[in-house]
């Protein structure tokens, strides 16, 4: 296959990549006499928006982050943080023609996401670090150096749409889900602001995996058939317990397990394997599921009850924005998400007073199965609304 791009207008396409990479699907060719980075991860899905932003018209930079090195030597834990995923982003770079760089940010996602990461497991919370990788290192730190670079804009593979607006007319930017309800991510997006959302790119928000592996594959780039990374990037295949251990050893003291009236069922063998709401590992027989309702940090305690114990009637959230930049008046309705990927909740939210970024969430009915430190986003049919951080889980009375 010629490293030409497609010329869209050949009729005889059966392989359907024509319309793929069309203006409907990709997004405007507005790229002439503009830069774009790409964020390469070494991965299928960056490599693609390396390439549709190139049909675009734009001069593409790949830039590779260098995150976090793994301590095994030839990086088989989780190669997507190692070597072998720079080699693979410097590869389709050469594929396509386009100059590559790698960037060493490893203070800044230490800092921000893996500290912070260790941090909130070990006080009984449940934190999302590729939720804070986005916040504090690709649409902060990221969009910093791509600015640094003159480029026009900054381009990642996430799969999310973002709805331009118009300045002028005071029109905000707008983030949608992506059409592949599979892949979507926009959960983990919402904390983007207006200046963030004007100036990055998502151009696989139309398109689904099979679709852009297929574009891979007709470009032959040299990561279409790569399989995707499942784990947590600098956890790998190990588990996110053994690695929070290895940095507070104090959370795998056993301690007790114990029922809401404060009856002793068993022995837990260390908080950090433990989150709330969870239903599988708590290692008790009962005659109904039991749960986790809450890690008592100070007592070393586990509690547990019945799923009807562990839903939430409400939630207290802090660090809410709102999206659109916009703060609404009053108390609003919406679809409430409280993980990644889960389904969504009908709810309101009342905002505390502006600044305090403090909200409370009720839920219409039976509420999600929530803990302390998960994102809650809100959500108008597809479009994101805004978010925040649970902090505080108000569960029905028990009976």
């Amino acid at each position: 296959m010629s490293l030409a791009l497609l010329d869209t207008t050949h009729t005889d396409d059966k392989t359907g990549v024509g319309a793929l990479i069309s203006e409907a699907v990709i997004g405007p060719r507005d790229g002439a006499g503009k830069t774009v980075v790409v964020a390469m991860s070494g991965g299928v899905d960056s490599a693609v928006t390396a390439l549709v932003m190139r049909e675009r018209g734009y001069r593409v930079v790949g830039m590779n982050l260098r995150l976090f090195s793994p301590a095994d030597p030839v990086h088989a834990v989780n190669p997507c943080c190692g070597i072998p995923a720079m080699d693979d982003a410097r590869a389709t770079c050469a594929t396509i023609g386009v100059p590559f760089y790698a960037i060493n940010m490893e203070a800044e996602f230490g800092e921000a996401v893996v500290e912070r990461f260790v941090d909130e497991y070990a006080a009984g919370r449940t934190p999302n670090p590729c939720l804070e990788c986005n916040r504090h290192v690709k649409f902060r730190h990221l969009v910093h150096r791509a600015r640094l670079l003159g480029a026009d804009c900054l381009a990642t593979g996430h799969y999310a749409r973002i709805v331009p607006g118009d300045d002028a007319l005071g029109e905000p930017h707008r983030l949608f889900r992506a059409v592949d309800g599979r892949k979507d991510q926009s959960y983990v997006l919402h904390t983007m602001n207006q200046d963030q959302l004007g100036f990055v790119r998502f151009p696989l928000g139309n398109l689904t995996k099979p679709q852009v592996r297929a574009l891979a594959r007709h470009f032959d780039l040299p990561v279409a058939d790569k399989e995707e990374s499942q784990e947590i990037c600098f956890v790998g295949k190990g588990s996110y317990a053994a690695f929070v251990a290895a940095r507070r050893p104090e959370v795998n003291r056993p301690g007790e397990v114990v029922a809401e009236d404060g009856a002793v069922l068993g022995v837990h063998r260390g908080l950090v394997h433990h989150t709330v709401g969870q239903r599988r590992g708590i290692g008790i027989a009962g005659p109904e599921p039991l749960y986790v309702l809450a890690l008592d940090q100070a007592a070393n305690r586990l509690t547990v009850g019945p799923r009807a114990r562990a839903t939430a009637r409400a939630v207290g959230a802090d660090g809410v924005a709102m999206t659109g930049g916009m703060r609404p008046s009053g108390a609003f309705d919406c679809d409430a998400v409280v993980r990644y990927r889960g389904a969504p909740t009908p709810a309101t939210v009342s905002l505390g007073s502006p600044g305090s970024g403090e909200a409370s969430v009720a839920f219409h009915g039976e509420g999600p199965i929530a803990s302390p430190g998960q994102a809650i986003v809100f959500y108008r049919g597809d479009e994101v609304l805004g978010g925040g951080t649970i902090r505080a889980v108000e569960r029905a009375p028990a009976s």
